[in-house]
C-alpha cells in the first residue's frame, strides 16, 4: 500500500481542534505503520488567529505544547506561515487535500460553517465536520457537491461527539428501516439535572457545567432545547431522510424545573430528563425535544453527568441503543479522525483498478 502524505486545514482551534491535533500526534505512528497514510497541517484558522497558511506544514510538537498565540518563527530554511484574507484563498495556499471544521454552531443558518464545507469541496479537498450546522441546514446540497467532485462530506463528530452512529448506519446496518429514535444528548442539562438531583440548586448546578466546560458562558441554547432540537434534526434528516429544520421541532427547556421536583421524582423511583425523538407519524417525520419523567428502568433515565444515549427503533431492532459514557473532547476528536482514515479509504477505492 503507498503512502500518500495529505494536508490537513483546520478551521476553528478552541477546544476541539487542539485535542484533535493532540490526536493526531498520539496516533501518527499508527496512522503510518497501519494504514501508509503520513500528514502535514498545512493551515489553521480561527477568529482570533486569522487564516493562517505555512504550505511546509507547522510543527506539530509546537502546536500540541504551546498552540499559536502568537506568529510562529521559522527559520531561513523553511516556508514561513501567511496570513490569508479568505477561506479560498486560505484553502489555495495551503494546497488543502482535507478541511475539519470544527467552528461554533450558528443555530439559525448554519454559517460560516457551510460556506466552510462549500469552500473546501470546490476546491477540491475532502470536508470533515465537527460542527451540526452545514448538516441540518445544507445536507443535500454539500453531500450532492461532495459526490461531484469525488470527495467525501463526513461529520460523525456532530452528534454524541466521536460515537458512531453515523458510521453504524452507514456501514453496518443496509437497508434498515428506523422508525424512530429517541435519547438524552445534551450534556448541560443532564449535568445540571444530576447536580439537582444531588441538592445543588440550578445556578450551582449550572456553574458546575460550566467549569468542566461542557457549557458556555452564555448557557441559554441548551437549558432551552436549542442545542438538542439541532441534534434531533441532524440524526432525523441524516438517518431518516427527514427535511426538518430546527424551528419544526416541538420544543421546551428544563428552566421550569425546580430542585424539589428533581429530588422528590428521584425519591419516587424517577428521573427527569431532557429527552430528544423523532417518529415517523403519516408519512412524515415529527420530533421533539422536552423534560420527561421517566422510570429508573428506563435506560435514559440512568445516564448522568456528560453521559449519552440514544435508542433507534427498527424494523429489524426493535430496540438497538448506543451508549456513550462521561465522553470528554478526545471523544469528539476520535470522530474526525476516524473520518479522515474513511476519506483516505474512498480515496484508495477510486484509485484501485477495476
Amino acid at each position: 500500500m503507498s503512502k500518500k502524505t495529505y494536508n490537513l486545514a483546520l478551521v476553528g482551534f478552541g477546544n476541539v481542534g487542539r485535542a484533535f491535533v493532540g490526536l493526531l500526534r498520539t496516533k501518527h505512528n499508527i496512522l503510518r505503520d497501519q494504514y501508509a497514510i503520513d500528514f502535514r497541517i498545512t493551515g489553521i484558522a480561527s477568529r482570533r488567529l486569522g487564516w493562517l497558511a505555512k504550505p511546509n506544514g507547522f510543527d506539530l510538537d509546537r502546536l500540541c505544547e504551546h498552540g499559536l498565540t502568537t506568529s510562529e518563527t521559522s527559520d531561513s530554511s523553511e516556508t514561513p506561515e501567511t496570513s490569508q484574507r479568505s477561506i479560498r484563498d486560505w484553502l489555495k495556499v495551503s494546497s488543502a487535500d482535507v478541511l475539519f471544521e470544527a467552528t461554533p454552531l450558528n443555530r439559525h443558518t448554519g454559517e460560516p460553517a457551510s460556506e466552510h464545507i462549500r469552500a473546501a469541496l470546490e476546491h477540491g479537498a475532502h470536508a470533515i465536520s465537527a460542527n451540526k450546522g452545514p448538516v441540518v441546514f445544507h445536507l443535500d446540497e454539500l453531500s450532492q457537491l461532495a459526490n461531484s467532485r469525488g470527495k467525501r462530506f463526513l461529520f460523525e463528530s456532530s452528534v454524541m461527539d466521536g460515537t458512531p452512529i453515523f458510521n453504524m448506519f452507514r456501514h453496518c446496518l443496509p437497508a434498515i428501516d428506523l422508525r424512530g429514535f429517541r435519547g438524552v444528548l445534551n450534556s448541560t442539562t443532564n449535568v445540571i439535572l444530576s447536580g439537582m438531583e444531588r441538592g445543588m440548586p440550578f445556578e450551582e448546578a449550572l456553574r458546575q457545567a460550566q467549569q468542566i466546560g461542557v457549557a458556555e458562558s452564555d448557557p441559554s441554547d441548551d437549558i432551552e432545547g436549542w442545542d438538542a432540537a439541532v441534534k434531533t434534526v441532524a440524526l432525523a434528516n441524516v438517518l431518516m431522510g427527514a427535511r426538518l429544520t430546527p424551528a419544526d421541532v416541538e420544543r421546551e427547556g428544563i428552566a421550569h424545573l425546580t430542585g424539589e421536583q428533581v429530588r422528590v421524582a428521584r425519591r419516587e423511583g424517577k428521573a427527569y430528563k431532557l429527552v430528544c425523538r423523532a417518529m415517523r407519524r403519516h408519512g412524515r417525520v415529527v420530533a421533539s425535544v422536552r423534560p420527561e419523567l421517566l422510570p429508573l428502568t428506563d435506560a435514559l433515565a440512568l445516564v448522568d453527568g456528560t453521559s449519552s444515549i440514544v435508542y433507534f427503533e427498527t424494523d429489524m431492532f426493535p430496540g438497538l441503543a448506543l451508549t456513550e459514557d462521561h465522553a470528554g473532547l478526545e471523544a469528539t476528536a476520535y470522530g474526525m479522525f476516524s473520518d479522515f482514515i474513511e476519506a483516505v479509504e474512498s480515496d484508495r477505492a477510486v484509485s484501485r483498478p477495476a
